[in-house]
């Protein structure tokens, strides 16, 4: 959260005129905001939702995105729409890509079976197709089952996006991550690095694709090591406001009986682990600077943001993620309208002033933390 004055670091002029050199406002009279954007496959869809409303409201600028996965493939087809024509171009650019993705699976196995259909049921628990490719994929490795590295997302997202408008894309800055498959670290993409291998290694499941290699190295899933990170915000943006869009629910209430609900709880917990510590870190320099421990003008006092609607999001189950039916997206981008919609109206006015998420309540979650107990022999 360091945050060092610079001099190649621009003061902005709050909005009405005034000079105080507020991050939060740019001279439009806009609020900042840096977006971190989860990944969840066909899910990524409540994502597109969420964006759709934030670009139609034009109160926000965003300074900076950081995306993995699906939030990597939005932040891209974003920042190509921005090129091209600004807010709106990022909207037409976004429903474009979704409709792309959807286009794609209409002739694929994957598919709802009609009981589902007639009940309403989004799940693709009872697709033969689903399932034989489920547990294929937990048998044979994508280096033996697709030897030629047949992948159907990468030619969507090269028609998709000009990857040469998103390198020239000044504003919001991008961030990618990836995770480095030899060293089990993250890899942080940034915009001038962008290209179709870094979105598809950021989207690269193990048991479903080859690893993504860039220049010699192999890359997974962003997910597993930053879903998405938040640490390139600190010292490369002026915000204090960090908005993080929410699809992997980091409460789920009950015991997982089945091998299919166990498996999908291992992978939250997984691809929630490494967002939780930076948000730990974030609220500790917080709770530091507020107790007059560190020296606000060389770290920021983040202000976390959250939007998310896991009322309906967490029962659809992990195999909906695979489901690319335009009604399902559809129904996620609505979803993701309305969160969105409800997050500007209860929020926009703190943005600035203080964090509408309360952190510490996240990563312990069972109650207040901890104390520190006395152990025997030790003063």
């Amino acid at each position: 959260m360091q945050n060092k004055p610079s001099a190649d670091k621009p003061s902005y002029p709050r909005a009405n005129g005034s000079e105080d050199g507020n991050p939060c406002w740019n001279a439009k009279g806009q609020k900042r905001i840096d977006l971190a954007l989860q990944g969840g496959g066909s899910h990524g869809a409540f994502t597109w939702g969420v964006l759709d409303r934030l670009l139609e409201d034009g109160r926000l600028e965003i300074e900076a995105i950081s995306g993995t996965s699906a939030g990597a493939m939005n932040a891209a087809v974003m920042a190509d729409g921005f090129v091209r024509g600004g807010n709106q171009g990022a909207r037409d650019r976004l429903r474009n890509f979704w409709r792309s993705v959807s286009d794609s699976a209409i002739y694929s196995p994957i598919q709802r079976t009609p009981f589902d259909v007639f009940m309403g049921n989004w799940t693709l628990d009872g697709s033969i197709g689903y399932n034989f490719l489920d547990l294929f994929s937990k048998l044979v490795s994508p280096y033996e089952a697709n030897p030629l590295n047949i992948d159907p997302l990468r030619e969507i997202i090269e028609k998709a996006v000009d990857f040469d408008k998103v390198r020239a894309c000044e504003q919001p800055l991008i961030f990618i991550s990836a995770t480095n498959v030899e060293t089990g670290r993250v890899k942080v993409f940034t915009r001038d690095m962008i290209d179709a291998d870094v979105i598809m290694a950021s989207a690269c499941l193990p048991f479903v694709f080859q690893a993504v290699e860039i220049d010699g190295v192999p890359y997974w899933d962003g997910g597993y090591m930053g879903n998405p990170v938040l640490f390139p915000f600190h010292d490369q943006t002026q915000t204090q406001d960090y908005v993080i869009v929410q699809i992997n629910p980091v409460l789920r209430k009950g015991v997982p009986k089945t091998v299919r609900e166990i498996e999908n709880r291992v992978n939250e917990i997984a691809f929630n682990s490494s967002l939780l510590q930076e948000l730990r870190s974030i609220d500790f320099v917080r709770r530091l600077i507020d107790e007059g421990k560190l020296d606000p003008a060389a770290y920021k006092p983040v202000n976390v943001h959250i939007i998310a609607a896991q009322d309906e999001l967490a029962p659809l189950g992990a195999s909906s993620k695979f489901n690319a039916e335009w009604a399902f997206l559809e129904h996620l981008f609505d979803i993701g309208r309305r969160a969105a919609g409800k997050w500007l109206e209860e929020s926009y006015d703190k943005l600035g002033c203080m964090p509408t998420t309360d952190v510490r309540d996240m990563y312990h979650g069972d109650g207040p933390e901890p104390k520190p107990r006395r152990i025997e022999g030790h003063r």
